[in-house]
């Protein structure tokens, strides 16, 4: 179009030139010659004529078409705009319908040859907020339900042309744009996205020995029975990878609606009865919301794995939000065999003779169970004639006799280095050690994981979401009753000949001590063989014991916080210390045993402060599983002996969540 009008105007310089010319011809001919010269005067006049006629009526046919292009346009708008195919209104500033195609009108229910011109908006549709569109001056759009369908409203007010009409100035445009539909079609490819679900049998083989013989066939029969079961409702598919593993092939929302109803199959397993001395439990692992196929499998692998590090008998659900966990009421049971201790062992001897600088560390506020820990890993590491060094920064009361005593004794000079130094002497190729703790932010000195490509992991709490994943060597074993009892199985079951120095084996044997409460919980047959080793190493029982001795403040103290214990639903009993002691940590622990003993109680938790941080000490009998609990606040433990640290909250507002999520768990049982 440009290039036209450059042509145009150029064709008008040229014939203006050109009768210049003609003109200045005509001129000098008149010049030599009168007649000749009044003849060419005329011959350009009728040129000029000509030219101006042409002009006149190619402007008239631009000036036709563009009307007629104008009436077309207009008219091909307005049919548009009737037959467009989404609703479309426009309104006056108060909500009257000036105007409305027949989509709206059929939309809102009107019979055809009926019109809502007239009606304001809100009698039809029932309350619809205009406001915003004046007050954002711009084209807007907002999100409406109308008769159980979901709209996109896309709107705007615009200026009218007609200066002549005595209404309003301006009008407000809405188109309707329909949605439902969509909706309806991206939830369906969402319920079917893929899902995979492991199943594990807990301690199969153990289960089945357990049975009566003659019962064996039936209880196997029994457990394919609820698989099968599984299978129908979830309209999935099942593979059998082992008599004691199952692969599920199902969809996003036949997961859901199991998670509904808390995955009632854990309960059925649990229900089976042919006279096995132990129970039937299932670790199930359900991934699904990967971005493929791998990515699920994988979702599913890691759940598997985080049920297995919490003792079984419950579900986990991984997708790219984390975790949900559902079940993990059942105690667990001990495995009898020392193999994966002979393994661990072996495997450990190597790594260690492999390494030149070995750092051992525990958990924040290492109580006796992470210090025995590290003193008989310090002793392991020391008889294949490595050095090793315990980060330990600060000393609390748990572990004070113990430490001094440690420091004492010619044979563990320097053991013990702080943060810093620590920090130092770590390389890529340093062995880190942790002991009593697998997650990161608990670990005495976090840093250290982070600047060491060799780290491994000896520890018996239940599997939390956060953990140490990096490592090369997991001994991780939630059946037994503490850390230093596993280290005693590595020394026990090696195939080297360790020597162990007296005052290891009484650390040892105070951890054991400490985590079964003078082995009353979680004690089996291997708590008491280890034990009944560390004896004769030369452990006396008498001299652990000390370890654990109070000053006579912790008993007044605790006596407040037995004074002031709410009892909730004559099941649970929860309790604070007001005092703000070193050892608050401890003192609320030996509390929380101690409200064990009242008569009908299944669990206790004790709450203390100290900086800003509160301390929460978690008991139970079995029944309730206080790991669980803890979790929800961000802690973890075991089933039985659990516990939490908060930051930055009040001492009343940690009791009040502690005290909220006893009654969520009590109101979820009764259902």
């Amino acid at each position: 179009m440009e290039n036209k009008n450059k042509k145009s105007s150029l064709f008008s310089y040229f014939s203006y030139l050109y009768f210049a010319v003609v003109f200045l011809m005509s001129a000098y001919i008149t010049y030599k010659n009168l007649a000749l010269g009044i003849g060419s005067f005329l011959v350009l006049i009728v040129l000029v004529l000509i030219y101006i006629n042409k002009k006149k009526t190619d402007l008239k046919r631009w000036r036709d078409r563009v009307q007629s292009a104008s009436f077309n346009f207009s008219n091909l708008t307005k049919r548009s705009l009737l037959n467009l195919p989404i609703p479309l209104c426009i309104l006056e500033m108060d909500g009257t319908i000036s105007w409305a195609n027949k989509y709206f009108d059929l939309m809102v229910g009107l019979e055809e040859g009926s019109t809502s011109i007239g009606d304001n908006l809100e009698d039809i549709v029932g309350e619809i907020t205009l406001r915003k569109v004046l007050d954002e001056s711009k084209i807007m759009e907002d999100e409406f339900i109308y008769k159980d369908r979901s709209y996109t409203l896309r709107y705007c007010f615009t200026k009218t042309d007609d200066k002549s009409q005595t209404g309003p100035e301006f009008r407000i445009v809405m188109y309707w744009l329909d949605h439902t539909d969509l909706d309806q079609l991206r939830i369906e490819l969402d319920n079917n996205q893929p899902a995979i679900m492991v199943i594990e049998i807990d301690g199969y083989d153990d289960v089945i020995k357990s049975t009566p013989e003659d019962n064996q066939s039936l209880i196997r029969v029994d457990i394919e029975k609820i698989i099968s079961k599984l299978e129908d409702e979830t309209e999935g598919q099942i593979e059998k990878l082992a008599n004691d593993k199952y692969v599920l092939f199902t969809n996003k929302m036949a997961i859901k609606k199991l998670e509904k109803c808390k995955f009632p199959i854990l309960d059925e397993a649990r229900e089976i009865d042919r006279d096995n001395s132990l129970p039937v439990s299932l670790s199930v692992g359900v991934g699904y919301d990967g971005k493929t196929i791998e990515e699920t499998g994988k979702f599913a692998s890691g759940a598997i794995d985080m049920v297995l590090g919490r003792g079984g008998d419950q579900v986990a659900v991984k997708n790219g939000d984390g975790y949900n966990f559902f079940g993990g009421k059942s105690k667990g049971f001990e495995r009898k065999t020392k193999v994966k201790s002979r393994l661990i062992g072996h495997a450990f001897r190597e790594i260690v003779s492999q390494s030149d600088d070995i750092l051992i560390m525990g958990h924040h506020y290492p109580d006796m169970d992470a210090m025995g820990a590290a003193v008989g890993v310090f002793d392991i590491c020391k008889s294949y004639g490595k050095k090793a060094h315990i980060v330990l920064d600060e000393v609390n009361e748990a572990v004070e006799i113990f430490v001094n005593r440690v420091k004492e004794e010619q044979y563990f000079k320097d053991i013990f280095i702080s943060h810093e130094r620590a920090i130092d002497m770590c390389k890529s190729k340093t062995l880190v050690v942790v002991v009593d703790t697998h997650r990161p932010s608990y670990t005495e000195c976090q840093k250290l994981l982070n600047l060491s490509n060799r780290v491994v992991v000896i520890d018996h709490h239940r599997r939390g979401v956060e953990y140490i994943n990096e490592t090369i060597l997991l001994f991780h074993e939630i059946y037994v009753s503490s850390t230093c009892e596993m280290v005693t199985e590595l020394i026990q079951y090696t195939d080297f000949d360790i020597k162990i120095h007296k005052l290891t084996a009484e650390g040892l044997l105070g951890g054991i001590y400490l985590d079964t409460k003078n082995f009353e919980f979680k004690t089996g047959v291997r708590t008491f063989e280890a034990a009944s080793y560390l004896r004769n190493l030369g452990a006396e029982t008498l001299s652990v014991k000390k370890f654990f001795n109070s000053y006579a403040e912790d008993f007044l103290v605790k006596a407040e916080i037995i004074q002031r214990t709410e009892i909730v639903k004559e099941r649970i009993c929860i309790s604070y210390a007001r005092a703000e002691i070193d050892n608050i940590n401890i003192i609320i622990a030996k509390a929380a045993d101690e409200l064990l003993n009242i008569k009908n109680i299944e669990a206790s938790f004790v709450l203390g402060m100290r900086g800003d941080t509160v301390f929460i000490s978690a008991r139970s009998l079995g029944d309730i599983n206080v790991h669980i609990l803890m979790e929800k606040i961000g802690g973890g433990g075991h089933i039985d002996i659990a516990g939490a640290q908060l930051k930055d909250v009040s001492l009343s507002q940690a009791y009040n969540m502690v005290k909220d999520i006893i009654e969520e768990y009590l109101e979820e049982e009764e259902k």
